[in-house]
């Protein structure tokens, strides 16, 4: 996002937040901004995991056509459902290496020989076994400050970073029929509202990175009562200013009563059964809607800029979901190859 870009509802909430709360001013349902670091623990989960699928014929590839929608506002955005991207299996063990990244399942450290206190302070902070590591989700403020929001945002988190798995994760997603086409280059009016109309006109290109999705994994659990409020996705940036990201991908990772066809009070409705969360796109008046429902192994990703949607509010169960971002670097096209700056070798920005 240029410097000159318009700040997004959520970019706006957050750095009035952080405002309010450097100035010691209390607000309803927050804590005072803190500074955050993330560090995932080894995870010894097996080579074999989240190889690629034998036949992708099976991944179920359901684009949205908003023109066709309530949320007729939106017609030239993106947002694609992608359904079997991992199995049932494989999300059970996705969940269970995230909680295992942050000490829980005997995963945990142990000291070593003459630890530090430093040393100690650090592994204390890496190990969270209670609750499995599950901690209540911050919004971000910037800079490494996040700050407690529970009435825009209620849930639990785990982060975990981990490059290998998000690149099994992407190349799931690519083999989805017709998603390396799409997803692989932006360039053109196509892509206008997803990256800006100003790219069009810089003949900027961006092409998708190796890896794909940004190493962060945000695994998140709402219980009953918890919600995501409506928001726009703020763009990701690596510190080194190198990539971006211009799309959200949302794994689910159980499944809902909504996708189960189970009306509540039924023979197969109970309190464990998840019912609720759906992700929802508002119109800006709010006034129409479209549901998403969770369902195990299903993939959604849409574009950060304009579309704005929420978690809805959990009604029983638990819902589980895993969130990352696209990313793309710079493709930088007609330089010419002799120029006036010596040394210096235009190119393909690598990361």
């Amino acid at each position: 996002m240029s410097p000159n870009s318009p700040l997004t509802i959520l970019q706006q909430a957050r750095a009035r937040h952080a405002e309010r709360a450097r100035q010691g001013i209390e607000e309803k349902g927050m804590s005072k901004v803190r500074r955050t670091f993330y560090k995932s623990l080894p995870v010894p989960y097996p080579s074999t995991f989240l190889s690629p699928l034998a036949d992708p014929s099976t991944i179920k590839v359901n684009r949205i056509d908003f023109a066709k929608s309530p949320l007729k506002e939106y017609k030239k955005c993106f947002a694609v459902v992608l359904d079997d991207v991992l199995s049932k299996e494989e999300c059970e063990d996705l969940m269970k290496f995230a909680e295992m990244s942050v000490g829980a399942h005997g995963n945990a450290p142990t000291p070593a020989e003459g630890e530090s206190e430093s040393e100690r302070s650090e592994r204390e902070a890496l190990t969270d076994p209670e609750d499995d590591g599950w901690k209540p989700a911050l919004v971000n403020a910037g800079r490494n400050y996040e700050v407690l929001a529970v009435h825009y945002r209620n849930s639990d988190r785990i982060i975990w970073d981990e490059k290998e798995v998000v690149g099994r994760i992407w190349k799931r997603v690519l083999q989805a029929e017709g998603m390396s086409e799409y997803f692989g280059r932006l360039s053109g009016e196509e892509y206008v509202p997803v990256v800006g109309g100003s790219a069009l006109y810089k003949s900027e290109v961006r092409v998708v990175t190796d890896q794909g999705l940004n190493e962060r994994m945000r695994f998140l659990r709402y219980g009953p009562g918890q919600y995501f409020k409506e928001h726009c996705d703020g763009q990701y940036e690596t510190e080194d200013g190198l990539s971006e990201s211009f799309y959200t991908c949302h794994l689910y990772l159980n499944d809902s009563a909504q996708v189960l066809g189970i009306p509540p009070g039924s023979e197969l409705d109970s309190a464990d059964l998840l019912r609720g969360g759906a992700t929802t796109f508002h119109s800006v008046k709010r006034d129409h809607r479209m549901d998403i429902d969770p369902k195990i192994g299903r993939v959604l990703i849409f574009q950060q800029r304009r579309l704005l949607h929420s978690g809805d509010e959990v009604l029983s169960g638990l819902k589980y979901t895993m969130r990352s971002d696209l990313m793309y670097r710079y493709e930088l096209t007609g330089v010419p190859e002799d120029d006036d700056d010596g040394a210096i070798d235009f190119g393909v920005v690598d990361t």
